[in-house]
């Protein structure tokens, strides 16, 4: 069956992504700045993030596990020139989105879903450069 795209569609799916984007940047602004309540908010209650540095065995990281990260001031010890992000919005269908988020030591292929008209992050492959 093929369905037409209206404008209300565009719109609809235009204001998905913006708001993928800024669930997005709530989590890497929660880092680095130690906010834990923020972090939180933006994750899937089944989050998972695979970290995956050269050679070191693959590990996984769950959502309590990063929030405690963060609440410990994660990400705060970075250099403040270093706190940047650049956030792609890769895909948006339905209540499923993809998002990349490269930062200057890592780079995190997001998937999103959407819970009760919130994105939440739901699974991020991390591959940390050297």
């Amino acid at each position: 069956m093929y369905r037409s795209i209206t404008a209300q569609d565009n719109k609809s799916s235009s204001d998905d992504a913006s708001a993928v984007r800024a669930t997005v940047t709530n989590y890497i602004e929660a880092y680095y700045t130690g906010n834990a309540a923020r972090m939180e908010q933006t994750l899937h209650p089944h989050y998972l993030k695979h970290k995956i540095h050269g050679d070191i065995p693959m590990r996984e990281q769950t959502g309590p596990q990063l929030v405690e990260d963060v609440r410990s001031g994660g990400g705060t010890h970075m250099a403040q020139a270093q706190r940047t992000e650049k956030v792609t919005v890769l895909d948006v269908a339905r209540n499923i989105a993809s998002a990349k988020l490269v930062t200057p030591g890592w780079v995190d292929y997001m998937t999103l879903s959407k819970i009760n008209g919130e994105w939440k992050i739901l699974s991020v492959v991390q591959r940390i450069d050297d």
